[in-house]
């Protein structure tokens, strides 16, 4: 069984501590040298960067997150020992740990962090697949000649050097695949490194929910259950083409996943599915003006955005969550692909209308998706004559803004704090 010190690298024999240096941290697993797909997770990446940041923080719960209508981003480990989670809403984090500290998100700080953290991890290998700020697949295949020595040595060394270089700290799951590797990297937190191999994969996921497979929400979840289906050892019994015979497609994605079964390969080029922005309120609100304001605030972000990656999109999708927190979306497809906030705003405000009916909102956010390279952006319209002209203005505001700021320039609608 192969073994080796994540600290030192040398190679730990049965020893159950370092034979060199002495760490506790060994490594050891049956197919160790094999394994070349791994999940890279930030540990509680927001808040262990403002941490980082000021250490007068180190030793105190830690939320990072909006006022007190909004929900908690990041949850540092120490306020998650008094039940504080991510997506939690604030008010509730707060009454569980009353003490913590509260610092409102510094997305562009913590931008800058992540791309430092891609950048290592392009150093190992062009096959990097981000999943989110603070995530991603990689696969180590056909680079142990490269870097002198296995997939797993590679990972233990760089997850030191994030460390060392970057000051915050990541986790590591090793595996045969995608799904795995995502398991396993929640099995050691913080600073973990675990390993999930192939001939153990169906026994360790036997006795898990149905839900913990990734893409079985709730409803799903209970859906399963009372078709008999509630823990994945009951995928496992149940042959592949019943399993296509009740649930079509998604029958056969359970059958190979309770299998520890995943051919999904790691794309560097992984396809962005949509651009959005969204906002929760201090207080609810219910009446139009106010709501169209931030309207225009979360259009003019996410037209930043697209801008920003040279993207645009043709599907506008609004976002509502009531005071009782239902979601409810909306959705209208342009004629041709924008990135222009204008026509975000214009599309949106539509579909705004039509739910001011007296009901209280806690959120609004807009999305656009349908995404397309900037060359399709704004093609010339001949029936809206105005069009071209707001395109110009609007290029012309961004020019300004690129030079002396956001606030340099602010349109009429956003003055506006009546609510």
């Amino acid at each position: 069984m192969g073994a080796f010190c994540r600290d030192c690298l040398n190679d730990a024999g049965e020893s159950p501590r370092c034979p060199h240096c002495f760490s506790p941290r060994v490594l050891r697993h049956a197919e160790i040298d094999t394994l070349t797909i791994c999940h890279v997770d930030c540990d509680a990446f927001y808040a262990t960067i403002e941490k980082r940041d000021d250490p007068s923080l180190a030793d105190k719960p830690l939320l990072i997150g909006g006022g007190k209508r909004g929900v908690v981003s990041t949850a540092c480990y120490i306020a998650r020992t008094f039940g504080a989670r991510s997506a939690m809403p604030m008010f509730e984090a707060r009454r569980l740990c009353p003490h913590a500290v509260v610092i409102k998100p510094n997305m562009e700080k913590y931008a800058a962090v992540s791309r430092q953290v891609r950048a290592l991890m392009l150093d190992l290998t062009p096959q990097v697949e981000p999943i989110s700020i603070d995530e991603a697949f990689m696969d180590l295949a056909g680079t142990q000649r490269l870097h002198g020595m296995g997939a797993a040595k590679v990972l233990a060394r760089f997850q030191s050097r994030v460390e060392r270089e970057l000051g915050i700290t990541v986790s590591i799951g090793l595996a045969t695949n995608k799904f795995l590797a995502k398991i396993a990297s929640d099995l050691d937190k913080p600073r973990g490194f675990a390993v999930l191999g192939k001939a153990e994969a169906a026994s360790f996921l036997a006795d898990k929910p149905v839900s913990f497979i990734y893409g079985v929400g709730k409803v799903a979840a209970q859906r399963f259950a009372k078709d008999g289906f509630r823990l994945i050892a009951d995928l496992q019994r149940t042959d592949e083409r019943e399993l296509m015979r009740r649930y079509g497609a998604e029958g056969q994605r359970l059958a190979q996943l309770a299998r520890g079964i995943d051919v999904r390969v790691v794309d560097p080029v992984r396809e962005r599915k949509s651009v959005s922005a969204e906002n929760t309120f201090e207080r609810d609100i219910a009446s139009f003006r106010p709501l169209e304001k931030r309207l225009w605030a979360a259009a003019e972000e996410v037209s930043e955005r697209l801008k920003e990656k040279h993207l645009c999109g043709s599907t506008v999708t609004l976002k509502l969550k009531t005071a009782d927190f239902r979601i409810l979306t909306r959705a209208r497809s342009l004629e041709s692909p924008t990135q222009l906030a204008d026509k975000i705003f214009a599309a949106s405000r539509e579909l705004l209308v039509r739910e001011i009916n007296g009901t209280r909102y806690r959120l609004l956010g807009v999305g656009v998706s349908a995404l397309a390279d900037a060359e399709a952006a704004d093609p010339a319209d001949l029936i809206d004559t105005g069009a071209e002209r707001r395109a110009k203005a609007e290029r012309a505001m961004d020019r300004v803004r690129g030079k002396f700021g956001h606030e340099s320039v602010v349109k009429g609608l956003a003055l506006d704090e009546q609510d």
